[in-house]
């Protein structure tokens, strides 16, 4: 059982209870059989119009000067950590549809919905993934040729978690700590904003 094992309220499949965004990573090496799975499962995210607006730039510690180089598109507190990763990558987003070349307001949430179901399929093969938006956009651009309408958007660390006592001092309390998240009574409602509870809501 994952020392990160959430508390949750009401039953959720176990991969739920068991992802977490770790600070410290192993050394170990990803196989590439498990990175195809979960792009595989990227790729079959939903997205609006069935657009797939998302693209993602990675590299692993194999190529040292490649890893070097995604490393530097992340801000330097989080390359202090992410450099344990053996594999970083850049999420993208194309913000204009191809269909008809209008405005995707979708863009941003379905990249996310791509990166949770990679989240999923890396935490079922006891990989872990932290997502964070701390980049540097325009270094990614330059560095990538991203073209116009597309932007990095988030970086991903992915790898084995290992003991929190292995991470770096500013993060290791954080890494250890109990995960905590608000009530469904915080974020769900029937009626009133902010204020009606949901029918199925207990008590």
């Amino acid at each position: 059982m994952s020392i990160k094992f959430a508390k949750t309220d009401h039953p959720v499949q176990e991969m739920i209870a068991t992802r977490y965004s770790p600070y410290a990573f192993s050394d170990r090496p990803v196989s590439g059989a498990d990175l195809r799975s979960i792009f595989e499962a990227a790729r079959w995210a939903p997205s609006s119009y069935n657009e797939q607006p998302w693209s993602y730039i990675v590299a692993t510690k194999e190529d040292a000067g490649e890893f070097e180089r995604l490393l530097s598109c992340l801000v330097e507190p989080n390359q202090d950590w992410a450099k344990l990763a053996p594999v970083l990558a850049l999420g993208v987003t194309r913000s204009r549809f191809a269909r008809n070349d209008q405005e995707n307001g979708a863009s941003r949430h379905d990249l996310g919905a791509a990166s949770a179901h990679l989240t999923f399929e890396a935490t079922a093969r006891g990989l872990s993934v932290h997502q964070m938006i701390g980049i540097v956009p325009e270094r990614a651009r330059e560095l990538y040729q991203i073209p116009e309408h597309s932007e990095a958007l988030t970086a991903l660390a992915i790898g084995y978690a290992a003991d929190p006592a292995d991470a770096a001092s500013p993060y290791r309390e954080r890494d250890a700590a109990p995960r905590e998240r608000k009530s469904i009574a915080a974020f769900v409602f029937t009626g009133t904003y902010g204020q009606s509870k949901p029918p199925f809501a207990e008590g």
